[in-house]
């Protein structure tokens, strides 16, 4: 956890989300980040035209999670979808292909600052950040869509697996 805690230290993070008290946890959970928020699309959006941060954390669902994704893309700002309600294959695969450098869900909530400081230290290093975050938290996407989840997008998966696992981008 120190090492996860030092590699957050100072990064300039936008947490966006809608529910006030998501946006109160991650305030305490990344204390030694410095933080910026939004509680909705117009506020974030603005927010990422006008600032640099090292990454950003966006909800999918309440604040056009997906439109800020492709906003961040564009400026060359790290995305993180963290979702409780859009936890589905489908907003997992919709965020790789726009871009994003991880999915979390909000069950993991209690686990994001070993997630983000581990995900931004590999993407640093040039490793694939993806495969870091289904090493750590597949298993609950495989009791959430089951064991052979991957096998109705077998095409997509195998993509991924060529492009992210060898660091490379899509």
């Amino acid at each position: 956890m120190t090492d996860s805690k030092s590699y957050l230290k100072d990064k300039y993070i936008l947490v966006v989300d809608d529910e006030e008290d998501i946006l109160e946890t991650i305030e305490e959970m990344l204390d030694n980040a410095r933080l910026d928020f939004a509680g909705d699309y117009q506020s974030a959006s603005e927010k990422i035209k006008n600032n640099q941060y090292d990454l950003a954390i966006l909800d999918i669902m309440g604040v056009n999670g997906m439109q800020l994704l492709e906003e961040a893309v564009q400026r060359n700002i790290p995305a993180v979808m963290l979702t409780a309600h859009a936890v589905n294959t489908e907003s997992l695969m919709e965020s790789i292909r726009k871009g994003a450098i991880s999915y979390i869900p909000k069950d993991s909530l209690s686990d994001i600052e070993i997630l983000l400081g581990d995900l931004l230290k590999a993407a640093d290093e040039g490793n694939p950040p993806w495969k870091m975050l289904f090493d750590k938290v597949g298993p609950p996407f495989n009791r959430k869509f089951g064991a052979n989840w991957k096998e109705a997008d077998k095409e997509f998966w195998a993509d991924f697996e060529d492009s992210h696992n060898s660091g490379g981008k899509d």
